[in-house]
């Protein structure tokens, strides 16, 4: 068994600049794990600035100066954030304590209706069924009073918010206007042996700014359509329920399914049984099939193809392991793998290098 380690380890590390690859990889890995919360707001500037940098660099090739396209494209985007969080944020938040005051009547509402299915009380009791809708309304009842309590509570909540309208703007800002020199310092500061490392770094600085940009397209296309259909439909909640399916494509394939139940509730609450519900259903289908069909391939058409299964897999170990931003950046992370694996060295690729050295 020893034998087996040591002939792997030969095989896979005999090469510096692997050795070199590994130990950035680790050493990022712990310092997220250590040190992410304190991170966080480094983490969301380097999230914008990736989003950024697309307008600014067409800006540049236009013949605009870059100092003067970062100083645009910075006002313009604070401009609209203001905007959105003035605008947007009271109405959402508004509807999300309606919708937590009408909950308990929801599930009285599904009470009754399954009491008044013969079929249904063959399967389970009526004491039973009264006994989960009474418990899933205790659980209701407690997670209002800790939202009440979180928005009375929350000096350091608008402390912290505070501190993120200021530094996170700052750290974009510097990360745009002084990109080269803070890549030269990154470079300066990296082992000698790192052409693997700096392959890594190049097919994944690509793939992160397309999956970002992609992405924030994704959700405001998707929540934007959202919105206008829950309205034409006369669906309660309209703008939280659009919200809420817009930021669902950030969790693929279970973000879509998730989301599904308070549109189906709040449509059955309001609608019943009827033609207006199947409305709000179908139309929602359709949003989905869409997003699916058209706008993801669309948007996504450079980013390198994944199957389903690892990217479930990859959503469920990253947000386990880092929370939001792991599920944020989920298939990044497993895009990294597999640029890890398809650029580390072979065997064969490593007698190569040692005969050519020779």
């Amino acid at each position: 068994m020893l034998d087996f380690i040591i002939n792997w380890y030969n095989k896979r590390f005999s090469d510096p600049d692997a050795i070199t690859l590994a130990l950035i990889l680790a050493f990022i890995f712990i310092g997220l794990i250590v040190l992410g919360d304190i991170l966080a707001p480094v983490i969301v500037a380097l999230v914008i600035a990736y989003l950024l940098e697309w307008p600014i660099t067409h800006l540049v090739r236009l013949g605009v100066r870059r100092s003067l396209a970062v100083g645009a494209v910075m006002i313009l985007f604070v401009f609209i954030c203001t905007l959105s969080l003035l605008g947007l944020t009271p109405l959402i938040w508004h509807q999300l304590i309606n919708l937590t005051g009408e909950i308990p009547n929801i599930i009285q509402q599904g009470q009754n209706y399954l009491l008044n299915i013969p079929e249904y009380q063959q399967v389970i009791k009526e004491e039973q069924i009264k006994a989960i809708t009474a418990s899933v309304n205790n659980q209701v009842v407690e997670s209002s009073k800790t939202l009440v309590t979180a928005s009375l509570n929350s000096i350091v909540t608008i402390v912290t918010l505070l501190i993120y309208l200021v530094l996170v703007p700052l750290l974009v800002f510097f990360m745009l206007a002084d990109k080269e020199t803070l890549l030269r310092q990154v470079m300066f500061i990296m082992p000698n042996k790192r052409r693997l490392a700096v392959k890594v770094w190049a097919e994944m600085n690509q793939q992160i700014g397309n999956y970002i940009q992609g992405k924030v397209f994704e959700i405001l296309i998707v929540g934007s359509i959202s919105v206008i259909a829950f309205l034409l439909l006369d669906l309660r909640y309209a703008v939280l329920l659009g919200v809420a399916v817009g930021f669902s494509v950030l969790i693929p394939y279970i973000g879509a399914a998730v989301v599904t139940v308070p549109v189906a509730v709040v449509a059955l609450f309001q609608f019943g049984v009827s033609p207006e519900f199947w409305y709000v259903m179908i139309v929602y289908g359709i949003i989905q099939a869409i997003d699916g069909n058209v706008i993801v391939p669309i948007l996504f058409s450079q980013a390198v193809n994944l199957h389903p299964v690892f990217i479930i897999i990859a959503v469920l170990f990253f947000g386990g392991v880092w929370g939001f931003w792991g599920v944020f950046f989920a298939i990044p992370l497993a895009t990294l793998v597999k640029a890890v694996i398809n650029a580390w060295p072979k065997h064969s690729q490593i007698d190569a290098l040692d005969t050519n050295t020779l």
